[in-house]
């Protein structure tokens, strides 16, 4: 078995996902992608904290839902991945999903980008996009059979 550190932190002031469904999320998205995912630190926060990040780090002046990065080089994955847990409770309701389903697709979503998928392009977007679709899928199919 393969060891692995996740490091959770929620500096949202009243929003929170469930830190066992990120550890199960987490192992999902390395199963079904064949990777490893040695460290990672995942962060909950809010849209002004997000905002901040977003134009320090990307100089982007704008409230985003995710932002990943790659940290390590060697083949594992060692990263930081922040959501915005405001994005994912608006979201939830534009695409008529619970926030606990929105939420689990944009940490899905941070996940790939540090596994090395882009969506800067239509035709990365695209294929980003499905892969997403997949997994969110496949975690709803391990939810039901559970």
């Amino acid at each position: 078995m393969t060891s692995r550190m996740i490091i959770l932190s929620t500096n949202h002031p009243q929003l929170r996902f469930p830190y066992k469904e990120v550890f199960r999320v987490v192992k999902i998205v390395a199963q079904e992608e064949g990777k490893k995912i040695p460290a990672l630190a995942v962060i909950w926060t809010h849209r002004r904290f997000i905002r901040t990040i977003n134009k320090k780090f990307l100089a982007h002046d704008y409230d985003t839902d995710v932002i990943a990065f790659p940290l390590g080089d060697d083949g594992g994955v060692e990263a930081e991945i922040y959501i915005n847990l405001d994005a994912a409770r608006n979201q939830a309701k534009i695409y008529h999903v619970t926030y606990r389903e929105e939420a689990r697709r944009l940490l899905v979503h941070g996940i790939l980008h540090v596994l090395g998928y882009d969506d800067q392009s239509p035709r990365n977007k695209k294929r980003m996009r499905a892969r997403e679709d997949h997994l969110v899928a496949r975690m709803s199919e391990k939810t039901r059979m559970s």
